[in-house]
């Protein structure tokens, strides 16, 4: 029905050697079960400068018993009177609307990305062709799916909310042994809290992730509120951030409280670009910006008071001072002990 074709070009995903980061805007499902919705956060992800903008994908039936109960920051967004199955079954996306998201994505030239909840949802994004698989937090655990995505062999990131390093281990085991490269694999640190308390954030786990896993990428995914966070995490080596938005933060919803709004999420991509200019390349020289300040900014050896002709040079009559243009401070010791082969006035270069 929708051709594989139809899915942008540009998915690979970045390295630490690369200077971009890769920026998932996370509609997720503050659609609120509407395809008008769903175009308008697109939209927004576009205008902001996002390089994909992700959904989630799942039968509700597949996902949630009839006995599970809503996480406490659901109820409290959400009420208490309908449960956890209910409320996700309003936010479903079929078949046909995944088709039409991805067909409004192609053409506003935007990534598609879509997280999937069960082993039928894989199925439909493999066959919309998507050559990305996002895992939420809470599928870490899920061995027939890791397994099943593991096995289709694309570029896999991952999100590690409530795991710890043996858990992350297990699971990229599962990646390895069912034919995914490492090359192919980032794992975003991540915390399910929403929103996250800063204490509770600990964004030197990523590092930590990053030196236990040799050939991994790491990236964040992040729930806490503002944009502070997230271009942290660029600073310290984040190759992808994924972050939660909404078109209003006001409307109905588990999720929308704790997303940015639009300009907060154009605010926050401005920021990483930023960033990821500041960052450079490590070498330490100065900077073409900087070269014309040199002669300025530095000093010279010059005359400390008005020197005869044949006199010796001594600290009494020498100083230092701007500009830099003539013999450099470096050279003082060289300098004491020779003769004048002029005279000089005081602030003289020598």
């Amino acid at each position: 029905m929708f051709p594989q074709m139809l899915q942008p070009l540009y998915y690979k995903l970045p390295t630490m050697n690369d200077n971009k980061t890769f920026i998932i805007a996370e509609a997720g499902v503050n659609h609120n079960g509407s395809l008008e919705i769903a175009r308008k956060l697109i939209d927004v992800a576009v205008e902001a400068g996002a390089d994909a903008v992700k959904f989630q994908t799942f039968k509700a039936e597949k996902v949630v018993s009839k006995y599970a109960p809503k996480a406490k920051y659901q109820e409290k967004m959400t009420g208490s009177k309908e449960s956890q199955l209910e409320m996700i079954k309003k936010l479903e996306l079929d078949e046909a609307e995944h088709g039409e998201i991805l067909a409004y994505c192609h053409s506003r030239g935007i990534l598609f990305l879509s997280t999937p909840f069960d082993l039928d949802s894989i199925d439909l994004l493999n066959k919309l062709g998507l050559e990305i698989f996002k895992i939420a937090s809470g599928e870490i655990t899920n061995l027939p799916y890791l397994r099943k995505i593991g096995a289709l062999k694309k570029e896999i990131i991952f999100s590690t909310g409530m795991a710890d390093l043996g858990e992350i281990e297990d699971a990229l085991d599962v990646f390895i042994k069912t034919g995914t490269v490492r090359e192919n694999i980032t794992v975003l640190h991540c915390n399910t809290e929403y929103p996250t308390p800063f204490g509770d954030v600990n964004l030197r786990a990523m590092l930590t992730i990053k030196a236990s896993f040799p050939g991994i990428q790491v990236g964040y995914s992040d729930h806490t509120r503002g944009i502070e966070v997230p271009v942290a995490a660029v600073a310290m080596g984040a190759t992808i951030i994924e972050k939660h938005f909404t078109i209003d933060k006001n409307m109905e919803g588990p999720d929308h409280k704790a997303s940015l709004d639009p300009r907060e999420l154009k605010d926050m991509i401005h920021s990483i670009r930023n960033i990821e200019k500041v960052l450079g390349n490590g070498i330490k020289k100065p900077s073409p910006s900087e070269l014309k300040n040199k002669p300025i900014a530095r000093k010279s050896i010059v005359a400390g008071r008005d020197i005869q002709k044949g006199e010796a040079f001594t600290e009494e009559n020498l100083t230092v001072k701007r500009p830099g243009t003539g013999i450099s401070p470096m050279r003082w010791d060289e300098i004491l002990g020779k003769h004048a082969q002029k005279k000089y006035v005081e602030d003289e270069l020598i």
